[in-house]
């Protein structure tokens, strides 16, 4: 029984580690770079562990990346809030190496700021 217990324990670590370690975090987004713009919504993915966008940012699609659902819906953000179609302010930073990819800092959506962060 201790013998299980602890297998599971060490496996639950290797686990949490290993999500943190191929999680995308703020250190691959260059954030001295803000884009600060306004597009619509072409398609929009609300689940965890990110909500994501499809949007047009210079004329070239670009995916972003969005706080996860849980924090959206606590700020008051739902998913027909930026379903296909909605027309919204973007305040993001790019990634670093992956071209087309950007996750946003806040999203303003009717006029009304977002936080995400």
């Amino acid at each position: 029984m201790i013998y299980l217990r602890s297998t599971s324990v060490i496996l639950l670590f290797i686990l949490s580690v290993s999500a943190t370690v191929f999680h995308h975090g703020w250190a691959n987004y260059d954030q001295t770079k803000v884009l600060d713009f306004e597009t619509t919504i072409d398609e929009s993915t609300f689940e965890n562990p990110h909500t994501m966008a499809k949007v047009i940012y210079e004329k070239e699609p670009w995916e972003v990346y969005l706080a996860p659902a849980s924090r959206m819906t606590a700020r008051g953000l739902s998913a027909e809030m930026i379903k296909k179609g909605t027309k919204v302010r973007l305040v993001a930073y790019p990634h670093k190496t992956e071209k087309g990819e950007m996750r946003a800092e806040r999203i303003y959506v009717d006029g009304k700021k977002y936080e995400l962060r």
